[in-house]
């Protein structure tokens, strides 16, 4: 029996990768506060990204890395695809907030990936909805 999802396209193994990066994600919060702030780094971070904070968002990567992790394997079902998209609206939304509302957060090379990630994957899984969703 593989290891790896049974089920024809790429976005499972998408998922795969995505989660191998947020669990790495979560350690690095989980042991200093300066990976949050490579990401966070507007304006008002300074007083915003605390130790606490980095744990916190380490904990919300862990969640998501989950929530992934089963929709890799149960792709075709409507109730976890939509779990797993929602991981990324939630994601935007939160960046996006912090971006325009609360100036945690500017435009640069620590905003980037997780932009790039969460973007990619909400078009792909929209996009893709019914060919994978039965």
């Amino acid at each position: 029996m593989s290891m790896l999802p049974d089920s024809s396209g790429l976005l499972p193994y998408w998922l795969l990768v995505v989660v191998a990066f947020s669990v790495l994600n979560t350690v690095q919060c989980y042991n200093s506060a300066h990976f949050a702030r490579r990401t966070y780094n507007g304006p008002r971070a300074e007083a915003e990204v605390t130790p606490f904070a980095g744990r916190l968002f380490g904990s919300w990567s862990f969640l998501s890395a989950l929530v992934r992790f089963y929709a890799a394997y149960h792709i075709n079902d409507r109730h976890m695809y939509f779990l797993a998209l929602s991981t990324y609206l939630i994601v935007l939304t939160h960046f996006a907030g912090e971006l325009l509302v609360y100036g945690t957060l500017k435009v640069g090379k620590g905003l980037a990936p997780p932009i790039f990630v969460a973007t990619t994957s909400v078009v792909w899984m929209i996009t893709q909805w019914s060919f994978y969703v039965d």
